[in-house]
């Protein structure tokens, strides 16, 4: 369905700032007279055309900051002001692939354990930030390419990719503000994308790899409503399942079990990755979602490569015995295993970003979704040696691995342009900032992977796709069709 008009009724409103009225002060005591702006984290729909034609499009100021993510680190927020303030935070990864764009940290071991951002945030107040002002957030391309330049690394090594995501991120906010449209559908303009369409959510309900202390090697384990016939009907099967997995791990593993890990997912003591499986086909199966709901995979192989080229599923302890040491072969047959006896539509990062032969082998022998996420970094160039080479056939994108949201687009076109899916997702370390549930819709990538429902800084952006689909009305969720949506 080609949308043609923007609802007017509904606005989607700011979830930090009160509706409620205000108490209006003593006339006694004087107030200082300042300027208010109104913090826009999502751009509501446009109002008149007077009002819209009164937008500034316009830089006027830039200003930085270091605050803290949801895992208690460093991270990089940015105001940007036209007529209104547009703020942005960076997210950050735990299991980062040796490809991404250079996140700026300032090595400081006596000051948040060397991983503060207050280069990356002065780099932004005395470099971009003045660079910037006076020109127009309209054109995404035209400003990411003014700071790509200033930075002049292949990597963005020298301000930092934190620094030029966090300007980028509140640009193309100011540009959807400028328009008077939502971001959402700024993004859909930017992007040349024709149809809005609902993320199937991809939950991760249970951790392990880098982001848990369990046994577990393979790092999520995902649950995809794809029979939903709606956003909001996807995120209440999620949440049930959830639930339901929460009592049946208390019960099997005790109470301490049921403590979650960085993406809000359970983390058990779980010794194998097939028991994980299992633990969600009865936790589907309880709910009562049989068939409704699939399951996605992030092996995260990159974490448990050995130097002899081979991976070990209990890299965790160290030393070990070798017992648990597979070759590239042998644990694509484990992934052959596990496609067939359980449900199984998506399997992320299954090999070595450099171990290209195995992703082809795989990807050329099984019929589900192979994502790249290490393997491809966000980055052009990095798809289009894997488009040549056959290794995979979905793009996790995450913006803060490339660095800009021009380069972010220009990746999922070229994704898309060659028949791949397009996963849309968060990092491990988050704010409340919800941009990518409007990027997802945007780009109409079909899929989103931001958590588990749970943790406020996965729900802010599961909560925000919710006021997306309430505000388009008649949108079509991507459901089965996830991956060509």
């Amino acid at each position: 369905m080609a949308l043609s008009t923007q609802p007017s009724t509904t606005l989607l409103q700011n979830p930090f700032i009160s509706s409620k009225p205000q108490p209006k002060p003593s006339a006694s005591i004087p107030l200082p007279q300042r300027r208010r702006f109104s913090t826009q984290c999502s751009v509501a729909v446009a109002p008149s055309a007077a009002t819209k034609a009164a937008k500034e499009y316009k830089v006027k100021s830039v200003k930085a900051r270091q605050i803290i993510d949801s895992r208690g680190n460093p991270t990089v927020e940015v105001d940007l002001i036209t007529d209104d303030l547009y703020r942005s935070a960076v997210p950050s990864g735990a299991s980062t692939g040796i490809y991404e764009a250079l996140e700026l940290r300032d090595g400081d071991k006596a000051v948040y354990g060397g991983k503060g951002v207050l280069n990356a945030v002065k780099n932004i107040n005395d470099i971009l930030g003045p660079k910037l002002i006076g020109v127009d957030v309209r054109n995404q391309n035209d400003v990411d390419a003014v700071m790509l330049e200033i930075d002049g690394t292949p990597n963005k090594s020298k301000l930092g990719a934190n620094a030029i995501l966090g300007v980028s991120l509140s640009v193309c906010r100011a540009g959807a503000g400028a328009k008077g449209i939502p971001l959402y559908k700024h993004i859909q303009e930017v992007s040349g994308t024709k149809e809005l369409v609902m993320p199937v959510p991809a939950f991760n309900v249970i951790n392990g790899g880098s982001h848990a202390g369990n046994n577990l090697a393979m790092q999520e384990f995902m649950i995809l409503p794809v029979g939903a016939s709606s956003f909001a009907e996807a995120l209440r099967m999620g949440s049930e399942v959830y639930h339901m997995l929460k009592g049946i791990i208390k019960k099997k593993y005790g109470q301490d079990a049921c403590n979650v890990g960085d993406e809000g997912g359970f983390a058990p003591n779980v010794q194998d990755n097939r028991e994980g499986l299992v633990l969600l086909i009865d936790a589907i199966e309880k709910a009562g979602y049989t068939g409704k709901i699939k399951i996605g995979m992030d092996v995260a192989a990159s974490e448990f490569l050995t130097k002899e080229g081979n991976y070990d599923l209990n890299f965790k302890k160290q030393p070990n015995d070798g017992a648990h040491v597979r070759s590239p072969q042998s644990l694509g047959d484990l992934y052959k295993e596990f496609i067939r006896d359980f449900p199984i539509v998506s399997i992320e990062d299954p090999f070595d970003q450099d171990d290209w032969s195995s992703w082809a082998s795989l990807q050329s022998s099984v019929d589900i979704q192979i994502v790249g996420d290490d393997l491809l970094v966000t980055n052009p160039k990095k798809i289009s040696e894997a488009i040549g080479k056959k290794a995979c056939n979905a793009l996790l994108l995450k913006v803060n691995q490339i660095g800009t949201i021009t380069e972010s687009i220009q990746a999922a076109l070229d994704s898309k342009a060659a028949g791949w899916g397009v996963m849309v997702s968060h990092r491990s370390g988050e704010t409340e900032d919800n941009f990518i549930a409007d990027l997802s819709v945007g780009l109409a990538s079909g899929q989103i992977k931001t958590g588990a429902p749970c943790r406020s800084e996965r729900l802010a952006k599961y909560n925000q796709l919710l006021r997306i689909e309430e505000e388009l009305g008649n949108v079509r969720y991507a459901g089965e069709a996830f991956r060509a949506p």
